[in-house]
């Protein structure tokens, strides 16, 4: 049985809410972890607040802030100099509202025409030139595949590998059941080729809408429910019955849910938590 403490909101669920709203918002639902943005409007991860401010916030409502998202490119070797940057800003914003994890995506550009080999050479050296930040600072770096076709980085396999081969303990991954299922793995991995001890995170959504998996882009993620098409709830029950013991962190980019009255959006968050565990 699912321990509803291990539920978490993606702060992607309502972007228009400040963040003491959003605060208030996962404590009304009973869901205690979140992970903020940094890829909302202009904003910062922490709306531009001082971050001993937002700690301070964050604990008021006992709130505990797992994650980051994200530091974007992250495997891109001609954007290196100012990931680094970028990341030395993010871990120690991490470091002051005590923020356990940074996520990193990877390139995801159309117009990346790397071949496969290369692409997976400057993932390695990418971890290994973030390594040493992320180990000073005790802080776990998240990283995320993503499914799309057009993905750098599409694999939990490639990412164990990738991580493996960059010697470094600091990173786990990120099992987003919408770029899982999108994406170039199948259900048989987890009985031949990858460890779920390896997966720190699990993003969750659903999709309901009729269209080819191939079409499914961010927009259509909606709540997982009885209709989801990419089966989220059992890969959530799968990853556990397998030893996974981390979040499961509501991720929807749907404006449909988006744009839902406080209300009803509290309620859907219910009804999913209710869902997943029924």
């Amino acid at each position: 049985m699912i321990n509803k403490k291990r539920f978490g909101l993606n702060r992607i669920i309502a972007p228009s809410m400040g963040l003491k709203e959003f605060f208030e918002f996962a404590d009304s639902v009973g869901v205690r972890k979140v992970e903020l943005r940094n890829d909302l409007d202009e904003r910062n991860a922490v709306d531009d607040l001082k971050p001993k401010d937002a700690a301070a916030m964050a604990k008021d409502k006992g709130i505990e802030i797992i994650s980051i998202n994200a530091l974007q490119k992250f495997n891109l070797a001609s954007a290196r100099k100012k990931a680094m940057s970028e990341l030395e800003d993010l871990l120690e914003l991490s470091k002051t509202i005590r923020c356990k994890a940074v996520v990193l995506c990877p390139n995801n550009d159309s117009g990346d025409k790397r071949p496969a080999k290369q692409r997976a050479e400057e993932t390695v050296e990418s971890l290994k030139a973030f390594g040493p930040l992320f180990t000073k600072a005790k802080i776990l770096g998240l990283v995320e595949p993503l499914g799309f076709e057009i993905s750098s980085l599409a694999s939990l396999v490639l990412a164990q590998e990738c991580i493996r081969n960059s010697g470094f303990k600091c990173y786990k991954i990120v099992h987003d059941t919408f770029h899982h299922h999108i994406g170039p793995d199948d259900r048989a991995i987890f009985s031949k080729a990858y460890d779920v001890a390896n997966t720190g995170l699990m993003h969750i959504s659903g999709v309901e809408d009729d269209m080819p998996i191939i079409d499914f882009r961010d927009g259509h993620r909606v709540m997982v429910g009885p209709k989801d098409r990419m089966k989220s709830k059992e890969q959530i029950l799968l990853l556990d019955k397998l030893g996974y013991k981390g979040v499961f962190s509501f991720e929807p980019f749907s404006p449909e849910i988006q744009k839902l009255s406080k209300q009803k959006l509290a309620d859907a968050v219910k009804k999913s938590i209710d869902y997943i565990l029924t």
